[in-house]
């Protein structure tokens, strides 16, 4: 027997690791001699580094970086296969959970950390970076980053742009002379699951500018900034930059590593699939794992069980989901390739309750299942 144990975190309970743990310990109740692949998921925001490590191994490179308000910050990134592949985070240098409440002002806020992690892998030589786009305190369009990688952003009178999303209005002259060497040698892959682009009404500053502090003057005012953002960029580069779906994504930072850095968006959960060689281990596999803190109708729009369960569904291999709570209408789930949805939940419990008692919840749930799909197999094979 090979069963894939492919979960999200729980959300502010377990990290996807403790998570892909528990559910192991659940398999060898029912399979003690069963072969379990341990894959902990991610979709590109907070613990990607951390999942792809696991996952894959690795090592963590800790560096001072600047912070999104321009403060030294230590911050960390991950190099895997012998030196040739960075991830990074960019919410480790330029993520909303830096900053309290009071400091959050996206007109100021930087992603000049992000590009600092970005150069010092380049500096390491490493062949190819993934980039992880969630939860960022930023709506600079990936100015700061690209200022920390050479690129000089000018103004009318050729003085150097000041940090934050508000400067970008007075841009007049994109200089990349000076821009990274190695960046045209490195691909570039950067976790998007959003399709918004930089500007307008479904666009960075609109959508995502008021959680990280915006008014609604200062969304239209980081909307204007962006789309002379984006036009002078497209112009550089030969290429719309405007309407590219996922550029709104980190406050624009999708625009920022398409236009500047030539990257591929693609999904988060792909990224960390692909990066931990997925396919491979789920070939042949009898079944797939998988979880995350809430299963609802958003599952089936990209969150992480439903990428692995198009990846499973690819590799023939049925897909079950235990997650801490279930809603919404299973048939949505079934079109998204996941066979069955269940919540660990044993009965009438306290959120506190629940959350300090998840991981054996979860290690019994997943018993508990394993047992009844063990009893379906042999049913299977008896007739």
């Amino acid at each position: 027997m090979r069963i894939v144990v492919a979960p999200d975190s729980y959300k502010g309970c377990l990290g996807a690791l403790s998570v892909a743990r528990a559910m192991e310990r659940g398999v060898k109740h029912v399979f003690p001699d069963g072969r379990v692949e341990v894959i902990p998921m991610a979709d590109g925001g907070e613990g990607t580094v951390d999942a792809v490590l696991a996952a894959v191994g690795g090592e963590k490179v800790h560096l001072t970086v600047s912070d999104p308000l321009g403060r030294p910050l230590e911050a960390m990134y991950g190099i895997l296969a012998h030196g040739r592949i960075a991830v990074i985070e960019m919410a480790a240098a330029s993520g909303l959970p830096l900053l309290t409440a009071e400091e959050r002002n996206p007109l100021v806020t930087t992603t000049r950390g992000t590009g600092e992690l970005i150069k010092d892998a380049l500096d390491k030589g490493v062949g190819k970076i993934l980039i992880g786009l969630g939860g960022s305190a930023t709506n600079d369009g990936g100015a700061g980053m690209a200022q920390a990688l050479g690129a000089k952003l000018l103004d009318a009178r050729g003085s150097a742009l000041g940090p934050g999303g508000a400067e970008l209005a007075r841009l007049a002259r994109i200089d990349l002379a000076d821009l990274h060497p190695r960046i045209p040698e490195v691909e570039f892959e950067a976790a998007c699951d959003v399709q918004n682009p930089l500007c307008g009404p479904q666009g960075a500053s609109a959508v995502y500018g008021p959680q990280k502090g915006a008014t609604a003057e200062m969304v239209g005012k980081l909307d204007h900034a962006l789309a002379n953002w984006g036009s002078l960029l497209g112009r550089v580069q030969g290429r719309d930059i405007l309407t590219l779906p996922g550029g709104g994504a980190a406050g624009g930072l999708g625009a920022g590593l398409v236009g500047l850095l030539g990257a591929r968006l693609m999904s988060g959960t792909q990224i960390v699939l692909e990066a931990a060689g997925a396919r491979e281990k789920m070939a042949g596999a009898d079944l797939v794992l998988t979880g995350e803190g809430k299963t609802d109708f958003q599952t089936g729009f990209g969150k992480v069980p439903a990428g692995v369960a198009a990846y499973a569904r690819q590799a023939g291999v049925p897909v079950l989901v235990l997650s801490g709570a279930v809603e919404g209408d299973p048939d949505l789930l079934a079109a998204a390739g996941i066979e069955a949805c269940l919540s660990i939940a044993e009965g009438p419990i306290s959120l506190s309750e629940a959350l300090d008692k998840a991981e054996a919840q979860l290690e019994r749930a997943v018993w508990r299942t394993l047992l009844v799909w063990k009893l379906g197999c042999q049913a299977r094979h008896s007739t």
